[in-house]
């Protein structure tokens, strides 16, 4: 690893912008092939997933679930259950969980594969050249810009003067807030406004949108609502906040229709923001939003840029930034590899776990496509019953004219799990009559599935 500015330029074949999910992977397909590789990277190898995202925030999140779980043997296994909560034994092995925040171990394992790691923050200057440290990395063969995204932080009047969290600080909590204020109702503030109502505070979810998790079906919102309020959360939508103060030790919340809320943490968790400053200068077209603009089949921005993960603005997922480095290094080799991003599975990690696939039915009517619908409600199959859970929901989409299924989303225990028969469905256009004909176990929960696809068949038949 260089760490001195040489003043050279050095030459690689590939130079990714970026050490995260898509990095990393980059290096490790890229290994034995012949093809030099330098990764630049500003934080820490691995990303925002295993530090700040994913691997605490659903580490965190199992603490509460085991508790829940505990109180749920009061219905059905015994008469008494006490426990105490131990936030600091819960801190611990988040912080564990996400490495303690040292990446020695997956920066060892990056150069391992052959590939150069370069530390700081890259820019690139051209469409060959990255600076970093002092230092020139010319690339002969393609750059990879994968340096993702940040959370984005709205115009609120008063916010840039007051201590807030991001994910960033709330995903590897080093302190319990009495009175939690999420800002934002999509995943990651609904994900983590249950993690803290779970070991014990008191939180508001404020969503300035009609609905929470405003990205779903409507069913979705609807059927979770009831067991975020069973914990506790208040949540209010359609409800923009205004303004942001201090008062002594609160934080204060004005809303547009005068309501104040207080709390004495305030989690800002409105979506992300592409990292876009380390390549505008060099001319690269952007989206709408502020993403890089790619080809989303060859994942080209340029000849020979290539764009890998968030940046793409077309998911903000590790899997899919996992899939994006697979194609971009299948396409380094010499083959012709493309994206399909038709069957791109979404999950949020609540209890009941919220997943979905493929396009709603207001997506799909947008495309002016024939929509059928079916839906179910998981709580009410017998493993429903055995678990003693509640409130569920299964929404399946499909075209009639060609007799597929075109979206699913469900709300249930590990509905993440239980969603990969309709991916693949997806994937390769399984026809319904198909799906309805597949023998579902029992008792489980993706037996539900069963009667809505034979439903939904029925009327494409």
């Amino acid at each position: 690893m260089r760490k001195e500015a040489s003043g050279v330029p050095q030459e690689f074949d590939v130079v990714s912008l970026g050490g995260g999910v898509a990095g990393e992977a980059l290096a490790d397909l890229l290994q034995g092939s012949g093809i030099s590789l330098a990764v630049i990277e500003r934080e820490l190898v691995g990303g925002e997933c295993p530090y700040w995202g994913c691997i605490p925030s659903k580490t965190f999140l199992r603490s509460g679930e085991t508790l829940e779980e505990a109180g749920r043997a009061r219905t059905l296994a015994a008469s008494r259950v006490e426990w105490d909560v131990d936030f600091p034994k819960v801190s611990k092995r988040v912080l564990w969980m996400a490495r303690d925040l040292d990446d020695s171990r997956p920066a060892a394992a990056l150069e391992a594969t052959g590939a150069k790691l370069f530390r700081g923050a890259g820019k690139l200057v051209d469409l060959r050249t990255v600076e970093v440290g002092g230092e020139q990395l010319v690339a002969r063969k393609a750059v990879v810009i994968a340096n993702g995204s940040t959370a984005a932080i709205p115009q609120i009047e008063g916010l840039d003067k007051i201590e807030y969290w991001t994910n960033r600080q709330a995903a590897v909590p080093r302190e319990l807030p009495e009175r939690l204020v999420v800002l934002g109702g999509g995943a990651v503030g609904v994900e983590l406004a249950q993690a803290f109502a779970r070991v014990g505070s008191k939180v508001t979810i404020v969503e300035a949108g009609p609905r929470f998790l405003g990205l779903e079906e409507p069913e979705a919102g609807a059927a979770l609502l009831p067991h975020l309020q069973a914990d506790g959360i208040e949540v209010t939508v359609g409800d923009s906040c205004m303004a942001v103060e201090n008062q002594a030790s609160d934080v204060l919340l004005h809303l547009k229709s005068g309501a104040i809320v207080a709390g004495d943490r305030l989690l800002v968790a409105t979506g992300r923001r592409p990292n876009f400053e380390a390549w505008l200068s060099a001319g690269l077209t952007q989206t709408e939003r502020g993403w890089l603009k790619v080809d989303p089949a060859t994942l080209q921005a340029r000849d020979g840029i290539y764009g890998a993960g968030d940046i793409t603005g077309i998911g903000g997922f590790t899997h899919l930034a996992y899939y994006h480095a697979q194609i971009v290094a299948r396409r380094l080799r010499g083959e012709d590899a493309r994206a399909d991003h038709s069957a791109v599975p979404r999950v949020t990690f609540s209890d009941p776990e919220v997943a979905s696939v493929g396009l709603s039915e207001a997506a799909a009517r947008q495309r002016g496509i024939d929509v059928v619908v079916a839906s179910a409600d998981p709580g009410e199959a017998a493993r429903g019953y055995i678990a003693d859970f509640h409130g569920g929901a299964l929404k399946l989409v499909g075209d009639r004219e060609r007799g597929v299924l075109v979206g699913a989303t469900i709300v249930s225990p590990r509905a993440g799990e239980i969603l990969g028969e309709l991916l693949l469905a997806l994937k390769v256009g399984t026809p319904l009559r198909v799906l309805a004909d597949v023998i579902q176990p029992y008792p489980t929960f993706i037996r539900v599935l069963g009667a809505a696809l034979q439903e939904l068949a029925g009327k494409v038949a």
